[in-house]
Formats: C-alpha cells, sequence, structure tokens
C-alpha cells in the first residue's frame, strides 16, 4: 500500500469531523479477493485497473458501492424494505468512511417496447406538461400526451357505506395519449401464416411446420384434428370461411380427445400465448429461428410509429407537436426549447433545457427522445444515466462508474474526463473501473489489481499515482504505454459484400464494398452510423455469425459448460462410460442431489431482509446425488470435472482414456479467447462483463459462417488482452474467414487491413462514409477525426 500522506488529512488542531477523509477497506472476500484491505482517499478520483476477471468489479461494485446501497436501505421502516431489492452484506471485515454511493454502471436499459430514452430520463414528463400548458389546441392534462396511458371512460353506480347506505350515480373519465391501434408501441406485429402450415395438406398429413408440432402423436395437433370445428383430412385451402375462422381464430372452448378433456382454442390465440409471449432471448435457438420468420413487425399505419393518438399530435406549440419534438435529434430539440419565452412555464423550461444541455456536453446530442431505450448500446445507456447526475447539487457523495469510455470514439474520451473530473471537483468521491490509458491518465490514485484474472487475481499489486503506475513492474505498468504498430503489409481482399443506398437511421444513401476475406475495421465518432451500416445493413444469412453487446441471459443454474453447449459432449461420454442415461449428469434434471433440487446451496427467504444460501449438507455443495458420484470418466465423477479449469479440463479431454474430441474443440476455443483461467462449473452470474463478452464470442465461434460481424470486441478487455484478441482476429481470417469488426480501440485500427470510416460527426451530422482505405492510408491522409487520433497513436 501507498505510503504518502493522504491529500485532505486534517492538521493538527483540525476538527474531529473533518478526519474522515478515507474509505477503508479491511479483509474483502468477495467472489475472487484474497483479503484485501485497501485505503482510498475522499474527495479524489481513484482508478480500478486490472486484467479481466481480476476482482476489480468485485471490490468496487460488489463491495464498496453494495455496502453503501444496503446501509441506506437499512434507514427506511421494515414495511418500505419489503419492496426493495434485499442485499446481503459483502464477505468483509471492515468497510468504514462511507458515503452514500451513486452507481453508473453498463446494464442495459430495459428492452420493454414502451421504455424510449424520454421516459427513462423524464424529459418527456416535462415535455408532457410543457404541451398540456402550451398547446393548442389543449386537449387535457399531461396524461393526454402520454402513449403510455389509454383513455378511459366509466358510467355507473356506486354505494357509498357511510350512515345510511346509498346508491350514487357516477362518471369517471381519463384522458390518455396512447395510440388504439398499436397501444402504444408504435408498431403492429402481423403472424405470416404460410410459416405456420403448408395450406395443401390435410391436418393428418402434417400441415403444421411449427417446431415440436408433430402431427401423429403431439397432443396439441390432436386438439385441433378431433376438435370437430374442421376436417384433418381435407387440405387447409379447402376449408369454408367458417372453418377458417374457426381454425385460425376460435374461442377457448372445451373438447374431449381420445377421452380426456382438453382446451381448443384458434391457432393465432394459441402461437400468440405459446411463443409471442415469452422472451426471445430466452427460447431455443431454432424455436427462436422460426419466431423470428413468423412474426412481423410493421409501422403502425394509424399513427405512423409516433405512438400517439391522433389528438396527442392535433396539439401544437408553434408548428411542433409532441410527436415531432421526440422525433427531433436532442441538439436541435435543445435548440427549440431555448427559444421559447413563456413566464408561466419558467421553472419548467429552465429544468428542461438543463438536461437537454446535458445530453449535448455529454455527447448525446444525436439521439432522439422516441428511440427505444432497448436499442441503446452499453455506453450509450451508461452515458444516458450520467445525465441526471450531472446538474445534481449534491456533494459529498460516491460515484461508481464501470468503464465509462465504452463505445466512446478517442474523440470523445476527453469529454468524458472534464465531465468525471468536474464530479470531483464538486467534492465528491468518484471510484472508475477502466482499461483505457487515456482515462488512466486522470486519476488522482491508481489501484491495480491482479496480478491475475480468477483465482490468480484478487490481490492489489499496487496503489499510488499514475506515474508511479508506469515504473511499477505489474501487468498494467508494462502494458501502459503499448502502442499497436501499422502493419507492414495487408492482406488482399478476396470479394466484396456490396451495400447500396443504405438509409437505416441516419444513414445518408451509403454506398459502400465491405471486402471479404480480410480483417476490415468500420470506425468513426459515437453516433456516427456503424452499428446501422453493419446490422441494419448486412443480410443476417447462414454465412453471417453476429456477435453484439447484447448481454448474456444466465440464472445462477447456468455455468460455461451449459452455455457454449460443452456439457452435452461430457454428459454423453459419461452415460457411453458407465452404460447409463446421460440426464442423470445433469444437475438440472435426473442427477439433481432432491434435497437442493440441484442449486447446491440451500435458499432461505427472510423477507425484506437479505436471504441466506447455505451449502446442501447432503451434497456437501457437488449439486449430484451421491450415486451419480459413484460413476467416473478417466478416473473423474462428473462433479470434479466441473471444478476444473478450462486449461485443466482440454488436457483432460485431449488425451488420453477421457479423450473426448467434440468436448476438446470447444475448450480450445475458451483458450483462444483468453478464458483458461474460469472454471467450468462457475455460475455465470459470478462473471464479469469482459469474461461475459469472450464467452459469447467463443460459443458464436463454433457457428460455420464466412462472415464474422463483431460489435467492440475489446470493451472490458485489458491492454495486455487485446494483443491476444489480434491474434485471435488474425487465426479467423487466415482460416478463411471474413471479420468486420466494428470498433473504436486504435490497436484495432491499426492491425486492420481495411478500415471504412463513418462521419464526419453524429447524428444527421454523420451517416457518410469519409474515408475507405488502409491504415497507412488513413494516417498519411489525416482528414478525419479518426485519421487524427490513430496517427497520434502510432506516432506517425
Amino acid at each position: 500500500m501507498s505510503s504518502a500522506k493522504r491529500p485532505g488529512t486534517p492538521e493538527p488542531g483540525s476538527h474531529v469531523a473533518d478526519s474522515h477523509d478515507l474509505i477503508r477497506v479491511h479483509g474483502a472476500r468477495e467472489n475472487n479477493l484474497k483479503d484485501v484491505s485497501i485505503d482510498l482517499p475522499k474527495r479524489r478520483l481513484t482508478v480500478f485497473t486490472g486484467v479481466s476477471g481480476s476482482g476489480k468489479s468485485s471490490l468496487v461494485f460488489n463491495t464498496i458501492a453494495a455496502e453503501s446501497q444496503r446501509l441506506i436501505n437499512e434507514t427506511y421502516s421494515a414495511f418500505v424494505q419489503g419492496f426493495m431489492p434485499t442485499l446481503a452484506r459483502p464477505e468483509v471485515d471492515v468497510l468504514d468512511g462511507l458515503t452514500t454511493a451513486i452507481i453508473v454502471d453498463q446494464q442495459r436499459m430495459g428492452a420493454d417496447p414502451r421504455s424510449t430514452v424520454g421516459t427513462a430520463t423524464d424529459v418527456n414528463a416535462m415535455l408532457r406538461i410543457l404541451f398540456s400548458r402550451l398547446g393548442d389546441p389543449h386537449i387535457g392534462p399531461p396524461s393526454a400526451y402520454s402513449f403510455n396511458t389509454a383513455s378511459v371512460r366509466a358510467s355507473g353506480a356506486i354505494t357509498v357505506e357511510r350512515g345510511s347506505k346509498k346508491a350514487v350515480k357516477a362518471t369517471f373519465q381519463r384522458t390518455g395519449g396512447m395510440c388504439t391501434n398499436c397501444e402504444g408501441r408504435g408498431t403492429v406485429s402481423d403472424i405470416d401464416l404460410t410459416q405456420l402450415y403448408d395450406d395443401s395438406k390435410s391436418l393428418a398429413e402434417g400441415a403444421f411446420t411449427i417446431p415440436g408440432w408433430k402431427s401423429d402423436s403431439q397432443w396439441t395437433v390432436q386438439v385441433y384434428a378431433q376438435s370437430g370445428f374442421v376436417d384433418p383430412d381435407k387440405p387447409i385451402r379447402e376449408y369454408t370461411d367458417q372453418q377458417l375462422r374457426d381454425f385460425l381464430y376460435g374461442e377457448p372452448v372445451k373438447v374431449k380427445v381420445n377421452g380426456v378433456n382438453l382446451t381448443y382454442e384458434g391457432l393465432i390465440p394459441k402461437i400468440q400465448k405459446s411463443f409471442l409471449s415469452k422472451d426471445k432471448e430466452a427460447m431455443q435457438p431454432h424455436i427462436r429461428a422460426f419466431v423470428e420468420r413468423a412474426v412481423t413487425f410493421t409501422t403502425c399505419p394509424e399513427c405512423e410509429g409516433t405512438r400517439l393518438s391522433e389528438g396527442a399530435r392535433s396539439s401544437k406549440i408553434g408548428k411542433i407537436s409532441i410527436a415531432d419534438a421526440c422525433a427531433m435529434e436532442i441538439r436541435d430539440l435543445a435548440e427549440w426549447v431555448r427559444e421559447l419565452d413563456e413566464p408561466s412555464v419558467a421553472p419548467l423550461l429552465t429544468a428542461l433545457r438543463d438536461t437537454l444541455d446535458s445530453f449535448v456536453e455529454i455527447g448525446l446530442g444525436y439521439l432522439s427522445l422516441d428511440r427505444p431505450a432497448g436499442t441503446l448500446s452499453g455506453g450509450e445507456a451508461q452515458r444516458v444515466k450520467m445525465i441526471r447526475h450531472l446538474g445534481s447539487s449534491l456533494t459529498d457523495t460516491t460515484y461508481v462508474f464501470d468503464e465509462p469510455t465504452v463505445g466512446l470514439h478517442p474523440h470523445d474520451i476527453q469529454r468524458m474526463n472534464d465531465l468525471l473530473l468536474r464530479l470531483r471537483d464538486k467534492g465528491n468521491t468518484v471510484l472508475v473501473v477502466e482499461h483505457k490509458p487515456e482515462a488512466i491518465a486522470i486519476a488522482d490514485h491508481v489501484v491495480d489489481l491482479g496480478p491475475g484474472a480468477g483465482t490468480q487475481g484478487g490481490t492489489v499489486c499496487f496503489e499510488g499515482t499514475v506515474a508511479e503506475l508506469r515504473s511499477s513492474d505489474t501487468v498494467t505498468g508494462r502494458h501502459l504505454d503499448d502502442r499497436a504498430v501499422l502493419k507492414e503489409s495487408v492482406r488482399k481482399p478476396t470479394g466484396a459484400l456490396e451495400i447500396r443506398d443504405a438509409r437505416t437511421h441516419n444513414l445518408q444513401g451509403v454506398d459502400v464494398d465491405v471486402p471479404l476475406g480480410v480483417l476490415c475495421v468500420v470506425t468513426g465518432v459515437a453516433g456516427s452510423g456503424k452499428s446501422s451500416l453493419i446490422h441494419g445493413s448486412v443480410p443476417a444469412g447462414a454465412d453471417v455469425v453476429s456477435v453484439d453487446q447484447s448481454p448474456i441471459k444466465g440464472s445462477r443454474r447456468s455455468n460455461p459448460a451449459t452455455y457454449t453447449g460443452l456439457l452435452d459432449p461430457i454428459r454423453k461420454a459419461f452415460a457411453k462410460a458407465n452404460g447409463v442415461k446421460p440426464a442423470l449428469f445433469s444437475a438440472n434434471s435426473e442427477g439433481a442431489c432432491p434435497t437442493c433440487n440441484g442449486a447446491g446451496v440451500i435458499y432461505t427467504d427472510l423477507a425484506m431482509m437479505a436471504g441466506v444460501a447455505t451449502p446442501c449438507e447432503d451434497c456437501e455443495g457437488k449439486r449430484f446425488q451421491p450415486a451419480v458420484l459413484e460413476y467416473r470418466f478417466g478416473g473423474r465423477d462428473i462433479s470434479e470435472v466441473l471444478a476444473m479449469s478450462v486449461d485443466r479440463a482440454e488436457e483432460f479431454f485431449g488425451a488420453g482414456e477421457a479423450r473426448t474430441p467434440a468436448a476438446h474443440k470447444i475448450l480450445q476455443r475458451l483458450s483462444d479467447v483468453g478464458l483458461g483461467y474460469l472454471t467450468l462449473g462457475q455460475p455465470l452470474t459470478t462473471l464479469s462483463g469482459g469474461e461475459r463478452q469472450r464467452l459469447k464470442l467463443a460459443t458464436h465461434m463454433g457457428e460455420k459462417g464466412g462472415v464474422y460481424v463483431l460489435d467492440e470486441p475489446t470493451t472490458g478487455l485489458h491492454l495486455a488482452d487485446v494483443e491476444q484478441l489480434l491474434g485471435l482476429l488474425d487465426r479467423l481470417v487466415d482460416a478463411g474467414k471474413s471479420v468486420i469488426v466494428i470498433e473504436h480501440h486504435q490497436a484495432v485500427m491499426a492491425h486492420a487491413d481495411w478500415i471504412i470510416d463513418l462521419g464526419p460527426g453524429a447524428g444527421h451530422d454523420g451517416g457518410r462514409v469519409v474515408f475507405e482505405g488502409t491504415p497507412a492510408d488513413l494516417v498519411a491522409d489525416r482528414s478525419t477525426l479518426t485519421g487524427e487520433h490513430l496517427a497520434a497513436y502510432v506516432g506517425a
């Protein structure tokens, strides 16, 4: 630990209240932390560095921030705590000097179809009040401009129980702004019937093409065949109008099938309940592919995608309706609000201007308020969350940031740095988990964790200033000044993917040839149209494998072995060697310990207090029945295999009596992306953001595709790991694949064979290709922002 005198330490004779200038952490053991003890200066900017999986998030988020939140929650009454998330006390001996923690993480905003940038930041609420006061014609209160509020009318008699009871006639009315056709979603879904059945066949001939619906044995199909509403031997196209109506839209009724009472329901409502009401991400791949084929979403014809009723769209301030205001880029909306001069709503206009100016200041002026919140990248979502804190008058709070430079072009990182310093200068403690050298450079204090990842990490390797870090012998210190060099020779393309007249979002009729057979990097400032060009224009066919930044869905029962499909060949190998069923070797199926249901721990819910998890006494946390653990393969039982690291398992399944080529192939891919230290049975919920991204990449590498599209694969990667990623990309290209990378990291740009630079700005100032060529040409040209920053990076 650094022994230097902390800034802000009170002089002798000063007030005792001024002596609490440190956050003291002693004996932290969350996840992989190994009894970490550290003192952090308050009212300073501290950056936490270290390789992905070294314990940064465990220390900052799961220990310091989590305990601060838990202590604040405890100040509320037990009744209120019952409605709050229950938080357990972190595994730590002493946590002293904590202040209120405000966490600005990279969790994606909810993908609810009703959530937009405007609703997530309260700007819509302010606009609704503004239009309800100044809109012409006046159509009602703020709810009349809300696309989440339906209009309601009711009348009838109510009985008032007061003294002598009497019936009173009452009417109720609420004016909402929701479009009645799309119910405020902006899009309407249509089911493609050709994807549900082949109308040239009868039900008896197997007309259904829905996954899992087999004509001969499936109960669901038998309900339709024996319902009496349709003839099972007649081709569907020959049904009468009444038969087709009953078949597609019939109301639920009880019917007898093979002597059993079952419910018959029309095919369309049945599909909506069975498939469309479920989370698409949680579906099996073949079911998800069916849903994507069968359901088409089109813009609502009545509201033209604005989500609002005709009344809400007719009310205007000047010539602008609330729908027009939400569709504007936020920087243009800020200018329009600035021009409004109405003393009666002056406080509202001031608050609205401040919030919109914060969007522009933080580099999100290119967004519009009607942008669905679920379409924001992790970096954009984080910056949207920052907006509510920028104008805050609070001081002496702790702000905790998770890689605030994610998704930012080098040009925008300086602006983010200025914002972090401003928060610190207001008297706040700022804790930042970060990998980018430009962001580490502004730190007052640096804490480097490591030395490795997983079980090889969890200790503090260094504490001190940035200058001291540079001269230290830690992994971060050695790599802090690493700079990739431009390649001497670039590969020649083997073909081109032609994109013509691309107009998704802000693209302005872009024509570009994306070279194939090489490493092509698409770059440009945030909001310039990179994702729109690649994800919106590259056809998502059987030959394209897309690895985006959407988070991994997984419960505490999911682990790297289940997520990657590794457990299937392992289970089969165990079953074959012992002559039993594969299901015995699943902790989620027949082999599960009956006491803990295969969870390994017993969870006790304590209502508003944090639940307690205790290891299962019967299976000792191994998750399997004792009888299952007697079956061995290669001298190991299934629980011992799941406790192995990827590297150890790769050796185990690679040779000898336990040789299993299918498992070894998956383990090799995990090792290639730098996850050799993970254990096969480690719950996905304990993985860091960078580890999850690489786990996803390893899984997709097994798919058969000629074109790989990667969206910012350096997210969450330490400087030392970027080199390994570049090697992986090279191996993919050398194996005959085409790799297209959307990226801001200059090391990846320098390593590219071809660069496509979009811009020159964001939003309506972007959407054009400003450069195409090799990295060397871009550096020599220096005509774009990317060119200038890449030239500075490689020292040209």
